[in-house]
């Protein structure tokens, strides 16, 4: 495994658990395509305090960011977060 301080059990376990739900996986899918606020909930059809607790879920193991812009909070993929997740897969092929 590559050394570096992000790859630990506690992260690899925390990132699959936070990937574990099908609603962060739509949510990670959305993020994809552009940053994503609560307020625009209606692309998962689910409530604002939903699609927060599944974002804070994300944001707290690292996958997505967060910036405030006025009364909203937006999102985004946190891509070398995402990496490392790879990258610790990538090592069972070898």
């Amino acid at each position: 495994m590559h050394a570096t301080s992000t790859i630990t059990p506690a992260f690899i376990t925390s990132g699959f658990h936070a990937l574990s739900d099908h609603l962060r996986i739509q949510v990670l899918e959305l993020l994809r395509i552009q940053e994503l606020c609560v307020c625009e909930c209606e692309y998962l059809g689910v409530t604002q305090s939903k699609l927060s607790f599944h974002l804070k879920t994300l944001k707290e193991v690292g996958l997505v960011r967060a910036r405030a812009d006025g009364r909203w909070i937006y999102y985004s993929l946190n891509l070398p977060q995402l990496v490392v997740l790879e990258q610790y897969l990538a090592e069972y092929r070898r």
